[in-house]
């Protein structure tokens, strides 16, 4: 695991150190610099060593020719079988890293190794034999990598830091991202909020030759209901599969430890790292302060499971309480970040990691599961909206929608958790207004936070126009293409792979586990558990109204039956009660008139509105204004 950047077209070496001097968090322990002889590429590396820990595993590394090089950020879990087809007379190998096994593949396979790796990777491998570099990413984007062609040539880097040292690469406001932002929160791919830097896309890899970068896919998620079996059978290949990922997930010269929320996911994982290793585990688990909680969806959920299912498997538990002082922790969670992301899960997992680096050096998280097996809420959108549907409309009106807008009010009864019924009400109330839209439309309202009305609403007339030919949806209605004559669940869980698995919760996991020196592994992403799920019948994915059936099915004799029974609740963060009392004075400056007014891209009057109307209780604004706050965050 690591963190990588250099050039192409030119090399600088003061450059190429100054871009690996600003990305030293991501590898602590050792830095390397490689330029080519003939100048035209420059490599650099910092180093967080977890497998072979000595300087064999030093990078830039390269081959016993010393004509092809690589830089490497990642971990391939299928490295040893790897190793078995290259390794021979014509190659010895010099270290146990997977590094040399990536360089090795592509000494005997070139850029059909490519498809070979199993696991999270970002790497850049320079062939002087042919004058090409290679950039390549992995397949859900697991790791990140950015790039720009500069007038000098390609600059990349694992972070947009790296490319912020060149002169020629400015934090310039990609005002044509804004409204894609504003409504999901991040920034869909390629595409950054910054002019001029682009993502290099999941399953891609970049070429560059003779001063050209071209594109190209090297791999693609297939769908199909080709996999035949009873449903029991189903279920033990599904348990052998996870058993078989997570096992490759334990690979590591170093200690690891889960990230635990007590929920289906990552209690699965302590499962299956339990019996893999027949050790105590430690798991960390973030909780909330009793009156932070009490306006969040999961409130004290988390803590009240995840102790039990610690004590379950004999684990080490460490708890992580949200203490800390929001007005320094939100501008440094998005200084790590790069890019503004409006999700506070990111602080969690900065403070998760913090307090982790202290025991471990890797941690294993849930994430990719509800994308692979079906578990958001917005999947039972469109089922819940039929139901709706089936109900006249003066009644839905007149008679449940009143009831919804008395559920706060509720609240405030003893014993009462005011934050799940303020989540259930919203939830319903977005059901009933987006009762007769599309499949497609219902589930995209489910996922944003701004429609057309409010947008331009919110965006003074420049800004408006500089979103006229950029639709905020255009890379969800074009994933949705790609698989229009599928099942509507594959639709989505495709979309979700394409989009809000990697420009959300893959980004801010790497981003904020590096900020303190700690990988994250997702072993739910592992290319045979994928392949599989992606092959069985989407019923078995979503069942009724019950999402991740097969999985459920699959632990239904090694997992709690509480867990498995506990209901979906997002990784919250107090973000109501930080708007409402610590961050106050910072939003009233940030979003304040004359600097609202000199940014040019809000309408102050409707800011005003939303900041009036949801401390009021009258409208919910939590994520909008979140959203605004970030961004001037970032800006400034």
């Amino acid at each position: 695991m690591c963190g990588i950047c250099g050039t192409a077209g030119f090399s600088d070496f003061a450059l190429l150190k100054q871009m690996t001097d600003v990305i030293a968090h991501r590898g602590p322990d050792d830095e390397g610099h490689y330029i080519s002889k003939n100048g035209l590429v420059a490599l650099g590396n910092r180093r967080l060593s977890i497998l072979d820990l000595s300087h064999s595993g030093h990078m830039p590394m390269c081959d016993p020719s010393r004509q092809v090089w690589i830089t490497y950020n990642g971990e391939v879990y299928n490295s040893a079988e790897l190793r078995r087809n290259v390794g021979d007379e014509n190659y010895i190998f010099n270290s146990s890293s997977d590094t040399e096994t990536v360089l090795a593949l592509y000494l005997k396979y070139g850029i059909s190794s490519f498809t070979m790796l199993n696991g999270m990777f970002a790497y850049a491998i320079w062939d002087s034999r042919s004058q090409e570099l290679f950039i390549v990413r992995d397949r859900f984007g697991i790791k990140p990598l950015y790039f720009t062609n500069a007038a000098s040539g390609l600059i990349f880097g694992s972070e947009v830091k790296s490319l912020l040292c060149s002169s020629e690469v400015q934090k310039e406001l990609n005002l044509s991202s804004l409204g894609a932002y504003l409504t999901h929160l991040w920034v869909p791919g390629p595409a950054t909020m910054y002019k001029n830097v682009e993502k290099l896309k999941p399953g891609h890899y970049l070429r560059w030759f003779q001063n050209k970068t071209t594109l190209h896919k090297y791999w693609e998620i297939t769908w199909s209901n080709g996999l035949k079996d009873s449903e029991s059978n189903l279920a033990t290949e599904l348990k052998r599969l996870l058993k078989q990922a997570v096992s490759r997930n334990l690979i590591s010269d170093v200690p690891l430890g889960l990230l635990l929320s007590g929920g289906l996911d990552s209690t699965i994982l302590l499962s299956l790292m339990t019996e893999i290793t027949g050790k105590s585990q430690d798991v960390y688990t973030i909780t909330l302060k009793e009156e932070d909680a009490k306006l969040e969806q999961a409130g004290s959920q988390d803590e009240k499971y995840a102790k039990i299912v610690a004590h379950e498997y004999g684990a080490r538990y460490h708890e992580i309480e949200i203490d800390s002082d929001i007005t320094s922790l939100l501008p440094e969670t998005i200084y790590y970040l790069d890019e503004p992301v409006a999700d506070p899960a990111s602080i969690n997992s900065l403070l998760i990691a913090r307090r982790a680096s202290r025991d471990v050096k890797v941690l294993l998280s849930g994430q990719g599961a509800d994308e692979i097996f079906g578990g958001y809420r917005a999947y039972l959108s469109d089922r819940v909206g039929n139901a709706f549907s089936t109900i006249p409309r003066p009644l839905r009106n007149r008679a449940i929608l009143p009831l919804l807008n008395v559920l706060p009010v509720l609240g405030s009864l003893p014993g009462v958790h005011k934050g799940y019924l303020l989540a259930v009400q919203r939830y319903f109330s977005n059901i009933i207004r987006a009762v007769d839209m599309t499949s497609i439309d219902r589930y995209m309202d489910a996922r944003t936070y701004h429609d057309n009305n409010s947008l331009n609403r919110l965006l003074t007339e420049d800004a408006r126009e500089a979103q006229r030919a950029h639709e905020p949806n255009a890379m969800h209605m074009k994933c949705f293409s790609e698989v229009s004559s599928e099942d509507f669940v594959n639709q989505m869980l495709h979309v979700d792979i394409k989009t809000f698995l990697p420009e959300l919760n893959l980004t801010y996991s790497d981003k904020m586990g590096m900020a303190a020196s700690v990988e994250t592994r997702v072993p739910y992403l592992d290319n045979d558990l994928v392949d599989f799920m992606s092959q069985i019948d989407p019923k078995l994915k979503i069942k009724g109204m019950t999402g991740k059936h097969i999985l459920r099915k699959a632990v239904e004799n090694s997992v709690p039956k509480s867990v498995i029974r506990r209901r979906k609740a997002g990784f919250g963060a107090p973000i109501r009660k930080w708007l409402g009392s610590d961050l106050v004075e910072m939003t009233n400056d940030l979003l304040s008139e004359d600097r609202v007014r000199r940014r040019n891209i809000f309408n102050y009057e409707e800011v005003t509105s939303m900041l009036k109307s949801h401390r009021e209780g009258s409208r919910e604004c939590t994520y909008q204004i979140w959203a605004m706050l970030v961004l001037e965050i970032w800006m400034s």
